[in-house]
C-alpha cells in the first residue's frame, strides 16, 4: 500500500467501537462489522472479512470509549490476508471457545503485516487474579485479588489505574501463550504441514510457520519521556523505582533496585579503603607496586597482607557482606508488598510454550497436554549437558594456562630490556585473558540457552533456574579460578593485586563500552535512521519503528556484572582495599547507563511479576559464605602472621587447626547475624499472613457457593 493509503486508513487506536449486551469471559468474539450472535469458536474460525476497527466485546462491562494499544504482533511477510483474519478472529475469540479473549485491530487493512492487541477489563481481571496480584483493598490494606469480589477492590474500574502497563501488557503475553488447539486444525492459508494438532500450543506453532515474527509490548510515548527525565537525564541521586516498576515491571524494578541498594552500600567499604590507603605505608606500597609492574618478585616480607589495614579490610568484607544481603532481603520484602507480588500465585500451570512431548493426561492435573518422560530429560542432561559445560570448564582452564606462560615470558623480557615498553606489556597477559573469558562468557550463554531449550523442562521456572545453575557454574569458574589459584597454589599476592586490579579496570572498561557506547553507536549511525518519524505519520508506521529496536538481551548480563563484583570485594579485597572505591564509581554510572539502554537502545520488554531477585539471591548469599574461607586463608599468607607463629614455635599442623577454628568462628558469628536480622520486617510478615488468611477465607467462600446453590 502506498504512503497516500497509508495516510487515508490510520489505525484508529483511541475510540473502540464495541458494543453488545452479552455475558461471557471478557473476551471479543467478533469484529465490528459482524452480528454478535456468530461469534465463532476457534474450531470454526474461517477467512470471513474483518473490519477495520477493534474486535468487539460481549461483556457490557468492558465496552470502554479508549482502547489502549498494548502489543504489537509482527506478521511474516509472506502471510496471506485470510491467515491474518483467522488470527485476529482467534485473538478475539472468548477463552471457552479457545480463543484468547483479547482486543485485536489489524493495522491498516488485512493484508498488512502487523496486528495490534489490546486486553477488555474482564480478561485483565481474571488474569490479575490467575497471576496471584495483591491489589489495593477498600479498606486501603493489599489483599491478594479475587474476580468475585472485584468491586471491593479501589479503581478495578479503571484499568489504566488498577493494573500497571507492564502488568497489561505481560497479560496480554500471558494469554497469548497460553492458546492451544482444542482439536486438530487447518489454519487458512497454509499448508496442511503446519496444520495444527490438538493440545499444540498455537503461538509456537505459529512462530515456527512463519506466520508470527514477533511479539513486542509497546512503548507510550510520553510515560516514556517522564521516566526518562525522572531517570537518567537530570541531577537527581534517587531512583524512580515506583515508575519503573509501572513502565517497565517488577523485574525489571527488583534489578535496579538491588543495583542501587548494592551501590550505596559500597559507601562504608569504599570510605574503609581509602582510609586505609591513606593511612597504611605498607598498603600503598603493595598498591603502587601492583600498578607500576616493578620488580614484585623481589618483595619477600613485605609481599601479603599486613596485620594492619588489610587484615581489618578482611574481617569487615566478611562482616559486611552478610549485612548487606540480609538487609536487601528486608528491603526486597517490603517492595515485593508495595508492587503487589509479595504472594504471588502457586499453582500447576500450563506448560510453556517451548515444551513439547506426545499428546496425554497429565497425571497431576488431568489435563491433556505434551507429556514428556522425566528420566529422558535426566539421561539428556548427563549425557549431553554435563559433558558439554566440562568442556567449556576446560577451555577455561586452557585460558588460565595460557595466561601464566604469557605472564613467565613477559617477565622474561621486562628483566631483558627493562624499558618502559616492556614494562606496559606486564600487563598483556592480564588484558588478553580478560577478553578471552569475556569472549567464552558470550559464546557459552548461548551454548546454556540450547542445552536447556533441549533438555525439555516443562515449567519456565525450571527453565529459567536450570539455565542460570549452568551460567553460574562457568561464570564463578571463569572469574574467580585464576584468581584462587594465584592466591592459594601459588601463593603469589603481588601477582594477585595486580591481576585483581586488572580485572577491576578493564572489565569495567570493556563493559562499558559493549553494553552502552557500541549499541549506541549503531542505534546512532546504522538503525536510527530508518527509524524516522514525523508528527504526521500513520500510528502503524510509528509502531513499526518500535520493532526494528534490537530485542533487549535481559537482565542476565546485568546481574552476572553485579555478581562477579560482589566476589571481587567480598573474597579480595584484603588484597585490594580500593576494590570497593573503583567499584562505586563504576556503578555510579552503570544505573545510569543501564537505565539509558533500557529507554533508549532496546525494545521494551515483557516483565512477569516477580517477588524477589529469585536464584540470583542465592548466588549472592553464597558468594558471602564463601568469602570467610577466601579472607582466612589470605590473612594467612600475612608474613606479619607467620612470623609471629614461628615465634611461638607453632607447627604447620597447629597452624592449620587455628586457621581452621577461626574460620568456623567468622561462619558462626555470621550465621548469627544472619538469625539476628529477620528476612522480612514484622509488619510485612503480618501483612503476608493476613493476605493469605484473606486468601483461604475467599477460597472457602467460593467452594461453599456451590454447595448452598
Amino acid at each position: 500500500m502506498g504512503a497516500y493509503g497509508r495516510n487515508v486508513r490510520k489505525l484508529d487506536l483511541t475510540m473502540s467501537k464495541a458494543g453488545g449486551d452479552e455475558g461471557g469471559d471478557g473476551g471479543s468474539g467478533e469484529t465490528s462489522q459482524q452480528p454478535e450472535d456468530k461469534v465463532p469458536a476457534v474450531s470454526k474460525l474461517s477467512g470471513a472479512a474483518i473490519g477495520p476497527g477493534w474486535t468487539k466485546v460481549s461483556c457490557p462491562c468492558c465496552v470502554s470509549e479508549r482502547v489502549e494499544p498494548l502489543v504489537l504482533v509482527k506478521l511474516g511477510g509472506k502471510v496471506r490476508p485470510e491467515t491474518k483474519r483467522w488470527l485476529i478472529r482467534l485473538i478475539g475469540a472468548p477463552q471457552k471457545d479457545g480463543g484468547a479473549a483479547l482486543l485485536a485491530h489489524p493495522g491498516e487493512d488485512a493484508s498488512g503485516d502487523i496486528i495490534v492487541v489490546s486486553a477488555p477489563r474482564c480478561t485483565l481481571l481474571r488474569a490479575t487474579e490467575e497471576l496471584g496480584l495483591c491489589k489495593t483493598y477498600s479498606n486501603d490494606n493489599m489483599e491478594a485479588f479475587s474476580y468475585n469480589d472485584r468491586d471491593n477492590f479501589k479503581d478495578s474500574d479503571n484499568m489504566e489505574v488498577f493494573l500497571t502497563l507492564a502488568e497489561r501488557q505481560y497479560i496480554v503475553k500471558y494469554e497469548l501463550d497460553g492458546l492451544r488447539a482444542q482439536r486438530d486444525l487447518r489454519v487458512p492459508g497454509l499448508s496442511d504441514s503446519d496444520a495444527l494438532q490438538h493440545r499444540d500450543n498455537i503461538w509456537q506453532k505459529l512462530g515456527s510457520a512463519g506466520v508470527i515474527v514477533d511479539t513486542l509490548p509497546l512503548h507510550d510515548p510520553d510515560k516514556l519521556k517522564d521516566l526518562s527525565e525522572a531517570w537518567y537525564s537530570g541531577n537527581q541521586l534517587a531512583q524512580p523505582l515506583d515508575s519503573v516498576n509501572g513502565y517497565f515491571g517488577s523485574s525489571v524494578a527488583f534489578y535496579f533496585s538491588f543495583l542501587d541498594f548494592y551501590t550505596w552500600s559500597l559507601l562504608p567499604p569504599a570510605i574503609l579503603g581509602l582510609t586505609i590507603a591513606y593511612f597504611s605505608g605498607e598498603v600503598q606500597k603493595d598498591m603502587d607496586e601492583s600498578v607500576s609492574g616493578s620488580q614484585v618478585e623481589a618483595v619477600d616480607s613485605d609481599s601479603g597482607p599486613a596485620v594492619g589495614g588489610h587484615m581489618i579490610q578482611a574481617v569487615f568484607s566478611m562482616i559486611w557482606s552478610t549485612v548487606v544481603m540480609e538487609m536487601w532481603k528486608r528491603r526486597s520484602a517490603s517492595l515485593s508488598y508495595r508492587w503487589g507480588t509479595l504472594h504471588l500465585a502457586e499453582r500447576f500451570a500450563e506448560p510453556r510454550p517451548g515444551f513439547h512431548g506426545e499428546v496425554g493426561v497429565n497425571p497431576v492435573t488431568g489435563r491433556v497436554e505434551p507429556l514428556f518422560p522425566e528420566w529422558q530429560r535426566e539421561l539428556r542432561m548427563a549425557l549431553v549437558s554435563v559433558p558439554v559445560v566440562g568442556l567449556f570448564l576446560g577451555m577455561v582452564v586452557l585460558g588460565m594456562l595460557c595466561f601464566y606462560w604469557g605472564e613467565a615470558q613477559v617477565k622474561e623480557l621486562h628483566q631483558d630490556w627493562d624499558t618502559m615498553l616492556s614494562q606496559t606489556l606486564i600487563y598483556m597477559p592480564s588484558v588478553l585473558h580478560i577478553v578471552y573469558t569475556n569472549m567464552l562468557a558470550t559464546v557459552y550463554k548461548k551454548v546454556a540457552q540450547s542445552l536447556t531449550e533441549y533438555e525439555n523442562h516443562r515449567e519456565e521456572s525450571a527453565f529459567q533456574n536450570h539455565l542460570t545453575a549452568k551460567v553460574l557454574v562457568f561464570t564463578f569458574f571463569n572469574y574467580f579460578a585464576v584468581l584462587f589459584h594465584i592466591a592459594f597454589f601459588k601463593q603469589d599476592v603481588p601477582l594477585l593485586r595486580k591481576r585483581l586490579a586488572s580485572l577491576l579496570i578493564v572489565t569495567q572498561l570493556v563493559n562499558q563500552v559493549t553494553e552502552v557506547v557500541i549499541p549506541f553507536l549503531v542505534d546512532r549511525f546504522i538503525s536510527a535512521p530508518h527509524r524516522t518519524e514525523h508528527k504526521d505519520d500513520p500510528q502503524e508506521d510509528k509502531f513499526r519503528n518500535q520493532s526494528t529496536l534490537p530485542a533487549f538481551p535481559g537482565l542476565f548480563a546485568e546481574y552476572i556484572e553485579l555478581l562477579v563484583q560482589f566476589g571481587y570485594l567480598s573474597l579480595f579485597s584484603c588484597v585490594y582495599p580500593l576494590t570497593a572505591v573503583l567499584l562505586l564509581i563504576n556503578n555510579l554510572t552503570e544505573i545510569r547507563s543501564d537505565a539509558y539502554k533500557m529507554c533508549k537502545l532496546f525494545r521494551k520488554p515483557f516483565s512477569p511479576p516477580v517477588a524477589n531477585m529469585g536464584v540470583w539471591q542465592i548466588a549472592f548469599e553464597v558468594l558471602s559464605f564463601v568469602s570467610v574461607v577466601s579472607n582466612c586463608w589470605l590473612l594467612l599468607l600475612s608474613p606479619w602472621l607467620q612470623a609471629r607463629f614461628q615465634e611461638g614455635g607453632m607447627s604447620s599442623t597447629n597452624i592449620l587447626l587455628l586457621a581452621v577454628l577461626v574460620e568456623h568462628v567468622l561462619i558462626l558469628v555470621k550465621v548469627i547475624l544472619a538469625v539476628l536480622i529477620p528476612d522480612e520486617p514484622d509488619w510485612i510478615r503480618k501483612k503476608r499472613e493476613h493476605i493469605e488468611y484473606t486468601s483461604m477465607q475467599a477460597l472457602r467462600q467460593q467452594k461453599l457457593q456451590p454447595e448452598e446453590s
